[in-house]
């Protein structure tokens, strides 16, 4: 039976560093344009609390997402060793498209998928290159997809990658612009005969009902900026509600789907959204197990990095296969889970074995 597993991984981190001191000249405004009680101080270290971030990266004014996502899918590349030529997908996750610092319009034509193709050099007419919108999960359903194409028999390598410079839609008027990052990474899912290791299973839902706008473009807090501008949004108390009871149930399903036992799993690489969700929805996965949780099985890249989308779950994947964070290792025959959540509402789950 024809199995796919991860060969290669990259990231890009981009090397503008802000730190949560950056915003203490903000001008917080509540959703109806009133201001806060609080200063800027008392703001500042509650979010830190809440969501474990004390800086994010930017990336450079130069750099596009599909700039970013380049950097990061040559490192994959170079990581699994092969020959671009030998990519039959190109599967790139992102949200809002190249968007020039400065500008209000996010470019999606061409395609941010075909422009790394076009910036890796690729002849190959059948190395097929598109966009997947799947909010913050993006990365993850894009290993799905790739996953299904190899179990078809039409895909042997596929290039994944996840991208995204949330720094340049955010409202800054709004404190939820503190949580948003830059960044990208990439891995290269390959086709192997090897049916102990790799992808295991998945899961996937989508929630459109209620959940559907949880996460929306809108307004600017302040009543006097341009009208026609947009911006990311949250119903942030919604959404952690939402995670906190949905998620654990599709890791449970993917698990189960999976046969692996919840002792086997070593790690949980888990979208880098909100330290505080992060940590309530692995506590409940283990309790629908009647299990604790074990220390160090959810590794974090949340509080140097922020929340970069589609790629905190690759980026955090490949720092830790590199060695990069510390007290943090895969060892080969350890099971693992990659789990998101995002605008969608989406979610899903993989089992994987390295």
């Amino acid at each position: 039976m024809i199995s796919s597993k991860i060969i290669g991984t990259g990231s890009f981190i981009p090397g503008i560093k802000v730190k949560n001191a950056a915003f203490l000249a903000s001008h917080f405004l509540n959703d109806d344009g009133s201001d806060f009680p609080s200063e800027n101080e008392v703001i500042i270290d509650k979010f830190k609390k809440i969501t474990g971030i004390s800086e994010r990266r930017y990336a450079k004014a130069e750099y596009k997402t599909s700039d970013i996502a380049f950097f990061a899918a040559q490192k994959a590349i170079e990581d699994a060793n092969i020959d671009p030529e030998e990519l039959d997908y190109i599967i790139l996750a992102h949200n809002f498209g190249d968007i020039n610092q400065g500008t209000i319009q996010g470019d999606m034509l061409p395609s941010l998928a075909t422009r790394v193709k076009y910036r890796l050099g690729i002849s190959n007419p059948n190395c097929v290159a598109y966009d997947i919108l799947f909010g913050c999960p993006g990365w993850v359903e894009g290993v799905i997809q790739a996953q299904a194409f190899i179990k078809a028999g039409i895909a042997k390598k596929c290039l994944v990658v996840g991208a995204e410079t949330l720094s340049r839609v955010v409202d800054k008027h709004d404190r939820d612009a503190m949580i948003y990052s830059d960044g990208a990474g990439a891995c290269i899912v390959a086709e192997t005969a090897d049916q102990e290791s790799g992808i295991l299973s998945h899961a996937s839902q989508t929630f459109a009902k209620e959940e559907a706008y949880f996460l929306y473009f809108g307004k600017s807090f302040n009543k006097s900026e341009e009208e026609k501008v947009r911006y990311i949004k949250m119903y942030g108390r919604k959404i952690y509600e939402f995670a906190i009871t949905n998620v654990p149930a599709a890791m449970k399903t993917a698990l189960d789907k999976s046969g692996i036992a919840i002792e086997s799993v070593k790690k949980i690489f888990i979208h880098q959204a909100n330290e505080k969700m992060d940590e309530a929805i692995v506590k409940r996965f283990y309790r629908l197990f009647k299990t604790p949780v074990p220390e160090g099985v959810m590794p974090m890249s949340i509080h140097k990095l922020g929340n970069s989308s589609v790629a905190t779950v690759p980026t955090l994947l490949d720092l830790v296969l590199k060695g990069n964070v510390e007290n943090q290792e895969v060892k080969k025959g350890e099971v693992a889970i990659f789990a998101s959540v995002g605008a969608g509402m989406n979610i899903n789950a993989i089992v994987y074995r390295f």
